[in-house]
């Protein structure tokens, strides 16, 4: 990966749809999500092979993952595997990270450890609200970030509200509780050497976030999932000053495109000086990216 040839890592996009054409959502959770999202004329999902040529063209890397939220919504995921050797056919434009469902127990923990080993993944991605967990669950969770850890990688959180399930009688069965930023409070504690990436403006925490990030040194914020027209104004705030160097840019493609992200973000009142960083360069180092 040449950073030089990039304009911006984004930090957070989806792998929807298998080789197999297998989803990895059931179809009234998908629609929600399209729903709110307002994404119009989706009439299919981007395999793999199309999301790297998608970044390629636009002389962008993107960080791409699956969520395994098996044992809540009985459907399996896009396999991490598949992702991984994605992104190993295309090492110039795609930055493989898992997902791995908390209740797998030891056999996700030492999957952990095998996708990292053999699959070259760079970080895990948790959806605490889909997955039915908190994050600071000890008996759940912990051993899974003993070994994310210990290997250099990254813990990505979704944070907040979210539009899978959104409109759906009672959501779907997702709980929001599940995603309040506080609890990775408590997993920043308790894994001091762990890097953490809190995804999306958490409303409706987004001053918990903000204040986790300033505190625990590891915890960094990304800004997927929301157009920047739409910001809080102290997010925008905290970009520019206190954690200019942990903000980084996500789009939550492809549901939300890194065209329209990029496009309102050019009108947000951030600094000349600070752009480059939460467009790659503070990705870059996270991501130990050289």
């Amino acid at each position: 990966m040449d950073l030089s040839e990039l304009t911006a890592i984004d930090v957070h996009t989806h792998a929807e749809v298998s080789s197999g054409g297998h989803a990895s959502l059931a179809e009234d959770l998908d629609a929600a999500s399209t729903a709110y999202f307002k994404v119009e004329g989706r009439t299919r999902k981007p395999t793999l092979e199309e999301m790297a040529a998608y970044y390629r063209e636009r002389k962008m890397a993107a960080v791409v993952f699956t969520v395994d939220a098996e044992s809540a919504t009985g459907t399996p995921p896009v396999p991490n595997e598949e992702v991984a050797e994605a992104a190993a056919a295309h090492p110039d434009v795609l930055i493989p990270f898992a997902s791995l469902d908390p209740f797998r127990g030891r056999a996700g923990v030492r999957q952990a450890r095998r996708l990292v080993a053999e699959y070259g993944v760079k970080g895990f991605k948790f959806h605490p609200s889909i997955q039915g967990f908190f994050p600071n669950d000890r008996a759940l969770a912990y051993e899974l970030y003993e070994v994310i850890e210990e290997t250099g990688c990254v813990a990505l959180f979704h944070t907040g509200q979210t539009g899978i399930g959104a409109g759906v009688p009672g959501g779907g069965g997702i709980r929001l509780k599940y995603s309040n930023p506080m609890h990775v409070d408590d997993v920043a504690a308790d894994f001091p050497h762990l890097k953490i990436i809190l995804a999306h403006p958490s409303f409706p925490w987004q001053d918990e976030a903000l204040a986790v990030a300033t505190h625990k040194p590891g915890v960094h914020i990304d800004l997927s999932g929301w157009s920047p027209k739409y910001f809080p104004p102290q997010l925008v705030h905290y970009a520019n000053t206190l954690l200019k160097d942990k903000v980084l840019f996500g789009s939550d493609f492809p549901v939300l495109t890194p065209d329209r992200w990029l496009a309102d973000f050019e009108r947000l009142a951030i600094k000349d000086e600070v752009r480059p960083k939460i467009l790659k360069e503070n990705a870059a180092r996270l991501l130990g990216l050289g």
